[in-house]
């Protein structure tokens, strides 16, 4: 079998199109669950703290010198890059929790 001919079979094939919608609805969910963080969560939690915008907090290791650039640990940017992992890692888990409970219901 050559291999376009199986390149075509494999990609027809019913997963491999569920799998491209599933990865495309994933980014997209990526995308708004960013936003959320970013502009709706950390903001008010920064009022909280006395004013602090967490995508500016960072910890500078060397100063930026008319030849280079600083040197920075942006801990702020981590915390909202975690805090989305969080909420898409929850996300996914109460949807793979309702589908298995689903198959579970089928037998």
């Amino acid at each position: 079998m050559s291999m376009i001919k199986e390149f075509k079979e494999f990609a027809v094939k019913g997963n491999a199109i569920d799998m491209a919608v599933g990865i495309v609805i994933g980014a997209a969910f990526g995308t708004v669950v960013t936003s959320l963080v970013s502009d709706i969560i950390m903001p008010p939690i920064g009022m909280l703290l006395g004013g602090v915008n967490f995508s500016d907090l960072s910890l500078v290791l060397s100063e930026a010198t008319a030849e280079t650039a600083a040197v920075a640990i942006n801990y702020g940017h981590f915390i909202q890059t975690l805090l989305d992992f969080l909420i898409v890692a929850w996300a996914i888990f109460i949807v793979v929790k309702g589908m298995n409970k689903l198959k579970k219901d089928d037998k």
